[in-house]
């Protein structure tokens, strides 16, 4: 055999010996959000930058506005495989998140970023077994959720009496302690229940007001932040699909989940800004709490915490140490 065949024969033989080229992992997302909204862009865009800092070893598929799995059914979406990333929230399934629904308390939030980087903070402290089935990408909040009305503004607690209010989780038992009705609905429905009168207003957070066009059918919007409760939402990825990606993409993305986190937690705070601007180019008004009224509020909702720590250790958890991680950590990130 000649020099050059012998060459050629070894190089075949190697290049046979070497594993195929593998398969980009491709991926579905679903998320509630409709695909206007800042949220919903930035996880557009996270699946973009997942495909590109992975070198395009996983592209992913995005579902935005519920089009692939509702909001509540998200989290068994991606248990099932339905979809195989999904971003929602504990509080649209109420009791299934003990530990992370503790951070939606109403605590005075001040800001998203404070907010994301509590939800973010409990789940790192206590890793609660309620998300063992999936594998977390990331948590953000949003901020201070405050009561909005259709008909009539709010400035006491006897301005509250008999009204029906759209809340979820934490939130609806905020809205009870006040005094008022809760009805539970995800976003995506609240729009119309307030534009034909099923419910007079509701709690959340100013960015909503733009963001899901709140804006056009609320009129008033209470300062109460004293009792300003946050929504956390989660990003969890179907556990088996994420072993089918290749250890390099998976600290890629880990890196990119870190950042992406406290991005959307900003975004919370600009669309808040964008959310007030709408409201008031609506003709809204901004009612503040009188002098002394906000302890009321306070002290009326003082109660839902006390609650949350004897339903925590009923159900074996330290509901105690959960409540003041989460009540230093805020003041921590708040600077108070």
């Amino acid at each position: 055999m000649t020099r050059p065949l012998a060459a050629l024969l070894a190089l075949a033989l190697t290049l046979a010996a070497l594993p195929a080229h593998a398969e980009a992992v491709r991926l579905t997302y679903s998320n509630f959000f409709p695909p206007t909204h800042i949220q919903s862009q930035l996880a557009e865009q996270w699946c973009a930058e997942v495909e590109k800092r992975t070198g395009g070893a996983v592209r992913v598929d995005y579902f935005p506005g519920g089009t692939l799995t509702k909001a509540p059914e998200i989290y068994d979406g991606v248990t099932e495989g339905l979809c195989d990333i999904g971003m929602s929230a504990p509080g649209y399934t109420r009791g299934r998140f003990p530990v992370l629904s503790a951070v939606d308390l109403p605590l005075g939030y001040a800001s998203g970023p404070a907010a994301t980087a509590v939800a973010n903070a409990v789940f790192e402290k206590f890793r609660p077994a309620e998300f063992d089935a999936v594998e977390v990408m990331y948590f953000h909040a949003h901020g201070p959720g405050l009561l909005h009305t259709v008909k009539k503004p709010v400035a006491t607690l006897e301005d509250l009496k008999g009204l029906k209010l759209r809340a979820t989780g934490n939130s609806a038992k905020v809205v009870q302690a006040l005094g008022a009705t809760p009805v539970a609905m995800s976003m995506p429905d609240a729009y119309q229940a307030m534009q034909k009168g099923v419910v007079d207003g509701g709690l959340h957070p100013v960015e909503t007001n733009k963001g899901w066009k709140m804006g056009e059918v609320v009129r008033f919007m209470t300062q109460s932040r004293a009792v300003a409760y946050t929504t956390a939402f989660y990003v969890v990825m179907n556990k088996a699909r994420w072993a089918a990606i290749p250890p390099e993409a998976q600290a890629a993305i880990r890196e990119l989940n870190v950042e992406w986190a406290a991005r959307h937690g900003q975004a919370w705070d600009a669309s808040d800004a964008e959310g007030m601007e709408f409201f008031l180019s609506k003709g809204g008004q901004v009612t503040a709490l009188g002098d002394g009224e906000a302890e009321r509020w306070r002290a009326a909702c003082a109660p839902i915490l006390d609650e949350y720590v004897r339903e925590a250790e009923a159900a074996g958890l330290d509901g105690k140490a959960i409540l003041e991680f989460i009540q230093a950590t805020l003041r921590q990130a708040q600077g108070d």
